[in-house]
């Protein structure tokens, strides 16, 4: 295999990683945005108000999307496999 293949499959890694961690970030990012705006016009300071509902956000994103992260793993792993007999010759 050449080197543009090996690239070729570090890009689709690095992109599935990219994909599987913002499944889980962007929930709690747009949580925390809400908070933080409703803490901004209520003048609440308190930390654990905002730190608390992105724990659980966070927690059922991941609790949600472990099924469909795990297919995507499998998919790419089975495709990795694949590769494998040309990566040998």
């Amino acid at each position: 295999m050449d080197p543009s293949g090996f690239i070729d499959i570090l890009r689709d890694t690095f992109g599935l990683v990219a994909i599987l961690v913002s499944a889980a970030i962007i929930p709690s990012l747009l949580v925390g945005l809400c908070v933080a705006v409703f803490q901004a016009t209520t003048s609440i300071n308190e930390q654990t108000l905002s730190f608390l509902p992105r724990l659980l956000v966070t927690l059922v994103a991941i609790a949600l999307g472990t099924n469909w992260g795990i297919q995507k793993i499998s998919s790419f792993f089975y495709m990795i496999i694949e590769q494998i007999p040309g990566v040998v010759n």
